[in-house]
């Protein structure tokens, strides 16, 4: 029974991994339509600014909770500004753009702060005993903070005004500007709240997985998987991805171990879109947010 529970938190801890590296990168992608291919890089920034804070003897909550997704957001705000707001309805003009800027956020990184070597930092809250096994407090804190920040992003896209303009600028923006709607700052501030989301992640994450320059690497081919295989409808989608992706790359990986997981995950991607190639919430949850 011990062993069934240990493995059964493992698998909601994957679940939750993937569905908190996916959020920001669905509102920016589903929502904007934009192709963030520097999603892993915001990432890998959120990491470093935590680093960065708690060495210079900033509380490690404050870091990762405030000055993380502060800090990566006003990054993504100026992204917009400078870059993205010319780009928009060019898909592949956006994807080439935001490859080019993960290069250089890598590049600006690196001679920074080097390429060895990960940077650590120690994950806080200890062990929680399992009969026999243990298991990281930490990982049960990540797992109740992707839950809140779904029921907030919720919140904020739905019952606030904020929430509407958006996502009315975002189904027709001409009608929006002619009801009188900034279509310019409702482009930047939705972009700045995904960077900002893809920063708390990142800075999260940052105990567990160490921070490398090319850290993004490992986040970005998921994060996409899980919001195409998710489909059109943020949350819902997001959701459902990280469930049914998570769920098959726990599982596998549990059998067989790691490598066999991410081959299973990337399979099951392959096997969902082909069956239903709008997503998950295309066939399912088609009102859903």
């Amino acid at each position: 029974m011990d062993l069934v529970v240990a493995v059964l938190f493992q698998l909601v801890y994957g679940i939750a991994n993937l569905a908190l590296i996916s959020l920001g990168l669905a509102i920016i992608f589903g929502m904007m339509r934009v192709i963030n291919l520097a999603h892993g890089e915001f990432l890998m920034l959120g990491g470093y600014t935590v680093v960065v804070a708690t060495n210079a003897g900033v509380n490690i909550w404050v870091a990762m909770l405030i000055l993380a997704p502060l800090v990566v957001g006003i990054i993504g705000v100026i992204v917009e500004r400078l870059l993205i707001r010319w780009l928009y309805g060019r898909m592949v003009d956006t994807l080439l753009a935001t490859w080019g800027l993960s290069l250089l956020l890598i590049g600006l990184v690196t001679s920074i702060f080097g390429a060895s070597t990960a940077t650590t930092i120690s994950p806080p809250l200890g062990i929680i005993r399992i009969g026999d096994y243990s298991a990281s407090g930490y990982e049960l804190f990540l797992v109740g903070v992707t839950i809140a920040l779904f029921i907030a992003v919720y919140a904020t896209l739905k019952l606030t005004k904020l929430g509407l303009v958006a996502r009315g600028t975002m189904q027709n923006p001409e009608m929006s500007s002619a009801l009188g709607v900034s279509t310019t700052r409702v482009y930047m501030i939705t972009f700045g709240l995904g960077a900002a989301v893809t920063g708390l992640a990142g800075g999260l994450l940052a105990p567990v997985t160490g921070v490398l320059p090319t850290i993004g690497a490992t986040y970005i081919a998921k994060a996409f998987i899980t919001v195409i295989s998710g489909g059109a409808s943020i949350l819902a989608g997001t959701a459902s991805g990280s469930v049914l992706l998570g769920g098959i790359n726990g599982i596998f990986s549990f059998l067989t171990g790691p490598t066999i997981g991410e081959v299973a995950l990337l399979v099951a991607a392959i096997l969902l879109l082909r069956l239903m190639p709008r997503g998950i919430t295309g066939r399912f949850f088609r009102k859903s947010l």
